[in-house]
């Protein structure tokens, strides 16, 4: 295990499985399109000893935005009930391979808790490698979801964004798919127009790992970012739909160094919902 990689093996995690520093969360989330139940799914198949992350649930109850980052009082309440604590090792994945995880363990480094990875290849390569799930809860695992849900309050804005429009201070990356990015795809939620912030550069997030899925090598996630325009030594921020998706170009960033990447948590959801004059779009194909 690399302190400065973000992810580690099947192979790694099951050699380590049921150590007690090691803590394995199961962070799977989907998008509503997809009528998929992560803490139904969770309870037909998970890894050994995981527990379930509720990526909907350990969020600010004050905004509408879907699943915002907490408070730092009510995330460190949450993880307490998850019973990790400042030393332990957490492990993340998700039923997709790369899909929210990366989202669960950039809220964990903002939080100022860095041992954190992601799953090489989710619950899919963990399978795949011929290792096995457990199909039963436990009610201490149910309780411990429950009672972390509960710990959750308050927390970020799109003010900085807004201001980084003028000021170009910061490349923005936008994690969707060209469609959406270019406005002539739809949005997966209902009232949400498609489009993207001014001056954004699309990288959809598929492109951070080849088909097992793993994540690219360093080398290959470098020549992906300089290859869409972006210039790996100035200030970078990331974005996407709702802030799940553009911590998978986090997680890829990080591998190749850029350790300081930032996520505008509320994301396009938020930005459409502004008013034009404040917050500009662009729904039109880019040039």
């Amino acid at each position: 295990m690399a302190q400065d990689d973000p992810v580690v093996s099947p192979q790694w995690l099951h050699e380590h499985l049921g150590m007690p520093d090691v803590k394995v969360l199961d962070a799977s989330w989907y998008m509503p399109v997809e009528n998929r139940d992560p803490w139904e799914e969770y309870q037909v198949a998970h890894i050994p000893g995981a527990l379930f992350f509720d990526l909907d649930g350990i969020v600010d109850p004050t905004t509408d935005l879907p699943h915002m980052l907490p408070s730092e009082e009510a995330f460190a309440a949450a993880i307490s009930e998850l019973d990790i604590k400042n030393q332990d090792k957490v492990i993340i994945y998700d039923g997709k391979g790369f899909f929210s995880a990366p989202r669960v363990w950039w809220m964990f480094r903002v939080f100022g808790h860095t041992k954190v990875w992601v799953l090489d290849g989710g619950l899919p390569l963990w399978r795949a490698s011929g290792f096995n799930v457990e199909n039963v809860s436990s009610g201490d695992a149910v309780l411990k979801s429950n009672a972390a849900n509960k710990a959750v309050e308050r927390v970020y804005n799109g003010e900085q964004v807004a201001h980084n429009v003028t000021a170009k201070t910061y490349q923005q990356i936008d994690a969707r798919a060209k469609g959406r990015f270019d406005g002539v795809a739809p949005e997966p939620r209902k009232g949400v127009r498609s489009g993207h912030i001014p001056g954004s550069i699309c990288v959809p997030f598929p492109e951070m790992f080849d088909g097992a899925p793993s994540l690219l090598s360093a080398d290959e996630l470098r020549q992906k970012f300089q290859q869409a325009g972006i210039s790996l030594d100035q200030p970078i921020v990331v974005t996407c739909g709702s802030g799940v998706t553009a911590c998978i170009l986090a997680l890829g960033l990080y591998r190749i160094g850029r350790h300081d990447v930032p996520v505008y948590d509320g994301s396009w959801t938020e930005w459409e919902a502004q008013s034009d004059s404040d917050y500009p779009k662009i729904t039109a194909p880019a040039c």
